[in-house]
């Protein structure tokens, strides 16, 4: 007798465009929030005050004698010259004294004798960082992209403490698989804190719609993911979970690796249900996760590297494929297209989605992938 499973894929699949863009439809930038710096790394940045120059007056660049220029015309090691103003010695960042626009080096002024004497000579300015010369008065990090190491050093030598930023809650589900495996939601919590999101992760306590919708509590976070039973097998639950709780707005996509995701709503956040498999969430991932987490952090588009195809990739009509690509040289060389395997994910530069209505690119055509390290 044939077995029956509780979950079906319909006869016909979304389109990928479809699925994204009702997971899209509404969603709004969340509200900002001030973090301290450590925490703000890797966010993205909401509207920032402009700050003063930086630095806020003349430093030294290096560590040596502060003087005025003027008072050193024709110095020179078998021509020096007393010295008619005092020196100042600072070390590099210190403040330039008040009367000196030049620091010369150590060995530019000879304290052996009763008077000090200088041997070089030295322009205005030399060894010297001006005011405003690493940014200006009223510079400001454009929003809408993520923070970096030299972003938070910028912060920190503004004197700021905090950071407006927008760091979307996420809410990871794991279905627990009959193996005991945990290690794709773990990857895709790891991406997640990556790509900017606050993760808190859950494990259901069994495979069954209870016991997933029980974990899928929208209250207090921006997006929903399930890893784990979204296909058809026979103890797979978790799109009948998402509906127990919510609606379930499409199950099973015109997307190859992730046909079995499922995109719905619970109240106003969105779910998205991905596979257990690390290729096919990772597809859903880069294709419906990233663009609803962008959304949501009011993240600004994701910059693409265009160049030529080594060699011809060929896809199927009527569903959206992802390619792996690896640069070489001045071309994407294909990897592997629908069947991603690990030493692929591992080798790849880059990912392309080839759109559900293309038959693939000849050789040589330019195409525009997402760069994956």
């Amino acid at each position: 007798m044939a077995m029956k499973t509780a979950q079906r894929l319909p006869a016909s699949l979304t389109a990928l465009d479809a699925a994204l863009a009702a997971l899209l439809d509404g969603l709004e930038p969340i509200a900002a929030a001030e973090l301290p710096l450590a925490e703000a790394l890797g966010c993205v940045a909401a509207d920032m005050a402009p700050v003063g120059a930086y630095p806020s007056r003349n430093v030294a660049l290096a560590d040596g004698w502060a003087l005025r220029a003027s008072d050193l015309v024709g110095a020179f090691a078998y021509a020096p010259l007393p010295l008619t103003s005092a020196a100042h010695w600072v070390d590099a960042g210190d403040p330039i004294p008040d009367g000196c626009d030049c620091v010369i080096d150590a060995d530019g002024v000879d304290q052996q004798g009763p008077i000090p004497q200088v041997v070089t000579e030295a322009l205005p300015g030399y060894g010297v960082r001006r005011c405003g010369a690493d940014f200006p008065d009223g510079f400001t990090i454009v929003p809408g992209m993520p923070l970096h190491p030299l972003d938070i050093l910028f912060a920190r030598a503004s004197g700021l403490e905090k950071m407006k930023v927008r760091r979307p809650r996420l809410r990871v589900v794991n279905v627990p698989a009959t193996s005991g495996d945990i290690g794709t939601a773990q990857l895709i919590q790891e991406v997640a804190r990556r790509d900017g999101a606050d993760v808190t992760s859950a494990t259901a306590k069994s495979r069954d719609a209870a016991s997933i919708a029980a974990e899928l509590e929208p209250m207090g976070f921006d997006l929903l993911i399930t890893i784990g039973g979204s296909g058809v097998g026979r103890t797979d639950a978790s799109v009948l979970a998402i509906g127990q709780r919510g609606d379930v707005v499409a199950h099973g996509l015109a997307l190859r690796p992730g046909a079995t995701s499922a995109i719905g709503r619970i109240e106003r956040t969105p779910v998205i249900a991905l596979s257990g498999s690390a290729a096919d969430a990772m597809a859903a991932w880069w294709t419906l996760g990233l663009p609803v987490l962008d959304r949501l952090s009011g993240r600004k588009p994701r910059e693409t590297t265009t160049l030529p195809l080594a060699r011809k990739l060929a896809s199927s009509v009527g569903i959206t494929e992802i390619a792996l690509l690896e640069r070489d040289g001045g071309s994407w060389l294909p990897l592997a297209l629908a069947d991603l395997p690990f030493r692929a994910i591992l080798q790849a530069s880059a990912w392309l989605a080839v759109p559900g209505n293309s038959e693939g690119f000849a050789a040589g055509t330019p195409v525009s992938a997402y760069i994956l390290r």
